[in-house]
């Protein structure tokens, strides 16, 4: 690859690398930090949901701004300043209603960014003719040493001081826009009338619907594997490193998926990692130590970083071309938003009235169930792909 290319993707993946970094923060401390404040577990399933109805709301209307204004990076930057703004009320709250209610309008914002930004690297992965991986890499690169470092120093200092990092990964995040490339779009803008060719899209329609009893799981798991590790006896510093060897493996898959990628249909993909998804939730369920669940982590990469770079592909095929962005977001509110309303909710009083083993054993069972599904899905008619 040419030099100039290489470099004009510096500051995407510097901004994917900042905004992942933040994400950390509410992904892996953010139950423990609700924790600290005095909320129950049933409690902070609410707030946790809270963030995923956002999602599903938020990520189809900036994704529609999006696809009908031709840009990206004018969204991202909207957002990044609702997520910076809101972020500072939202840390502030105490109470339940409160942080739900500033949670709502910080979510708003936050949620539909790393959508957007995945968006934009697969429109620059064919531009440029590099693997979408190579790039999103950079993002579980960023979530792996911030899940370690945010670990470290929230153990030495307390996890009420998690807001400024947050803060300042944002902030790092919005800087990197300025010198970003905007994708072009050249077609028409689009009205509210061609959203009906995604409603109209059963093969897109179905594959969410069976894919949502993975996703579930795994957002589930993104919740409560931070609660599951201080009941076995961990500390943050443990949730830290659980993340970062996870994340770590992630990266790895990412990054070599131009190597792996293309030597089998996407759908193969998918249901290997559904599989997999299916094994990892039984094993966590059985262990006794959480250092076993650190041990287990590197399965994250091969479940989802597997899952989620081939499902992403799939859908792309699926989605027209003049709705490319709608689509993803679409696909990222089910994937982390529907998914994550059912998992935070569930999640929360099985934790807190049977234990996490009892909680990954209900995941082990509704993941294997939607591996049969995924199975079924790819012998049907509508498991082929089509394309508008």
């Amino acid at each position: 690859m040419k030099l100039p290319k290489q470099e004009s993707l510096i500051p995407l993946k510097t901004l994917i690398f900042s905004y992942h970094a933040s994400n950390t923060i509410l992904i892996s401390f953010l139950p423990l930090y609700l924790q600290f404040r005095g909320l129950t577990g049933a409690q902070i399933g609410w707030v946790l949901a809270v963030e995923s109805l956002a999602s599903i709301l938020a990520q189809p209307f900036w994704g529609y701004l999006s696809d009908k204004y031709k840009t990206v990076k004018k969204i991202i930057f909207v957002c990044l300043i609702g997520l910076l703004v809101g972020g500072t009320l939202f840390f502030q709250m105490e109470t339940l209603p409160t942080l739900l209610i500033t949670g709502a309008i910080f979510y708003f914002f936050a949620t539909p960014v790393g959508a957007l930004t995945d968006s934009l690297a697969q429109r620059r992965s064919s531009v440029l003719n590099v693997s979408f991986g190579s790039i999103r890499m950079w993002g579980s690169v960023g979530f792996a040493l911030s899940s370690l470092l945010v670990g470290v120093v929230l153990a030495r200092y307390g996890i009420e001081y998690m807001v400024w990092i947050y803060l300042l990964f944002g902030s790092m995040a919005l800087l990197t826009l300025f010198p970003l490339k905007d994708v072009k779009v050249k077609s028409q803008p689009i009205k509210i009338k061609d959203l009906s060719r995604i409603v109209k899209n059963k093969p897109f329609l179905i594959f969410l619907s069976v894919i949502l009893f993975i996703t579930v799981t795994h957002r589930t798991n993104d919740y409560y594997m931070a609660l599951y590790i201080a009941e076995l006896g961990g500390s943050e510093d443990l949730v830290g490193q659980a993340w970062f060897a996870g994340v770590i493996a992630e990266a790895a898959v990412f990054a070599l998926a131009g190597f792996w990628f293309k030597k089998y249909h996407s759908m193969i993909f998918i249901i290997g990692a559904a599989i997999l998804y299916t094994l990892r939730w039984f094993l966590y369920a059985a262990v006794t130590d959480p250092m076993h669940i650190v041990a287990l982590q590197f399965m994250h990469g091969l479940t989802f970083g597997v899952f989620y770079t081939a499902a992403f592909d799939y859908v792309t095929r699926l989605i027209p071309s003049l709705l490319q962005s709608t689509g993803h977001l679409v696909f990222f509110s089910v994937y982390f938003g529907l998914s994550g309303i059912i998992g935070s909710l569930t999640g929360g009083p099985i934790i807190e009235t049977f234990g996490g083993g009892a909680m990954y054993m209900s995941m082990g069972w509704i993941a294997a169930a939607g591996t049969i599904l995924l199975i079924a899905y790819h012998l049907l008619p509508y498991g082929k792909e089509l394309r508008e």
